[in-house]
C-alpha cells in the first residue's frame, strides 16, 4: 500500500508562491502516474496538474502557466510549485498516485489565499 503525505500549505496573501509537497512511501520511478487534484467546499475534487512517466506535465487551465508540478526521483517527492496564488485557488490539495492498478491519495494540505 502506498503512503502519500502532503505538507506545504498554507495562509497566504494574493500574488504570493507556495510549493506543496506530497512524500510518497514508494520509489516514484515503480508508480505509473502522480497527480495533484484540489478539492473545494462542497465540490468534488477537481484535476490541477499530473506528471505521466515520459515526464509530460498536463495542467488544468485554471493553473496553467502558474503552476509547475515536478518529481524528485531520489526523494520520492512530488512537488507543486504554484504562483501568483488567487483567493480562487483556496482548496485542500491532494496527491494522487498510480501503484500497480490501485488508486491512492493523500489526506491534503489546506491552501488558503486571502488578503
Amino acid at each position: 500500500q502506498v503512503q502519500l503525505v502532503e505538507s506545504g500549505g498554507g495562509r497566504v496573501q494574493p500574488g504570493a508562491s507556495l510549493r506543496l509537497a506530497c512524500a510518497v512511501s514508494e520509489k516514484l520511478s515503480d508508480v505509473r502516474s502522480l497527480a495533484w487534484y484540489r478539492e473545494f467546499p462542497g465540490e468534488e475534487r477537481a484535476f490541477v496538474a499530473d506528471l505521466r512517466p515520459d515526464g509530460i506535465p498536463t495542467y488544468a487551465a485554471s493553473v496553467n502557466g502558474r503552476f509547475t508540478i515536478s518529481r524528485d526521483d531520489v526523494k520520492n517527492i512530488l512537488y507543486l510549485q504554484m504562483e501568483d496564488l488567487k483567493p480562487s485557488d483556496t482548496a485542500v490539495y491532494v496527491c494522487h498516485a498510480l501503484y500497480h492498478y490501485t488508486y491512492y491519495w493523500g489526506q491534503g494540505t489546506q491552501v488558503t489565499v486571502s488578503s
